[in-house]
């Protein structure tokens, strides 16, 4: 009788491990279930809107965009540096999922991808020394100054170099090899007024808000930034647009901007 009443503890012993063993495999998540990975390509060395930092680490204004956006969409985001002339075939190729630094919305480029709808207005704006130079309201005040830009083939230097009535009326035209050299020269009073994009110049101004001011007036058209996603690619398109649209309504894109520019410059 003894043995009897062994035997059947010990079956009962063994259907309790293996019914256990059941729940925890059924508890255990399907990989299919597994939250997807978004690839993020950008530019690494366009500070605001993405650079690699001091420590080594990705950070920006859009990176935080897309970070937050990803982690509202539950999903892992992994931020790639890409040659940003080969932008659009990275994306075709599906090496990356998206295009998100600073990436104007042109009707040329929507020819080989879907962009969301633009998330801020890329304006060109003038920068002056705080204290010096109040005069300069727009720029119609520009005659008989020294205006800077950086040479590069940019928007502002584009500007600049077929308005030559204007450029004609400047006391001098200086073209810097990068923004940060123009600026310097501004706070040192070698120049009087600096043209670039509100994004560069609002950037530096808020690591220097004692030295720098913006005049707030665009110069030249203003451009967009939108998100870029392959073209078969809607269902994605359509869950971050719903996601920066939330964003937008709940004050975050206006707490990243204030962070990044020292105010919102999102407003479109």
């Amino acid at each position: 009788m003894k043995k009897v009443l062994a035997l059947c503890m010990m079956l009962v012993l063994a259907m309790g491990i293996l019914a256990g063993c059941g729940q925890e495999q059924k508890a255990a998540p399907d990989k299919k279930d597994a939250a997807k990975k978004i690839v993020i390509g950008l530019d690494d060395n366009f500070p605001p809107m993405g650079f690699v930092d001091d420590n080594n680490k990705i950070v920006g204004f859009d990176v935080d965009l897309a970070a937050e956006a990803a982690k509202r969409l539950n999903c892992e985001v992994e931020f790639k540096p890409i040659d940003w002339a080969s932008k659009e075939a990275e994306l075709k190729s599906g090496r990356i999922d998206a295009l998100w630094n600073g990436l104007e919305i042109m009707e040329k480029r929507k020819e080989n991808m879907l962009f969301s709808e633009p998330y801020m207005n890329d304006r060109q704006m003038l920068f002056r020394a705080k204290g010096r130079n109040e005069d300069i309201k727009g720029e119609e005040n520009l005659k008989g100054k020294i205006v800077a830009t950086q040479s590069g083939g940019g928007t502002a230097e584009d500007y600049l170099d077929t308005n030559t009535a204007l450029q004609a009326s400047f006391k001098e035209y200086k073209k810097y090899p990068d923004y940060i050299s123009a600026f310097m020269d501004l706070e040192n009073g070698r120049v009087d007024a600096i043209l670039c994009d509100e994004i560069i110049g609002r950037y530096y101004m808020s690591k220097h808000p004692d030295k720098i001011e913006a005049v707030d007036q665009a110069i030249g058209p203003v451009s967009q930034f939108g998100i870029g996603f392959r073209k078969d690619d809607q269902a994605l398109r359509d869950k971050m647009q719903t996601v920066m649209d939330a964003m937008r309504k709940d004050g975050t894109l206006a707490k990243i901007s204030t962070k990044w520019f020292g105010k919102d410059i999102t407003a479109l």
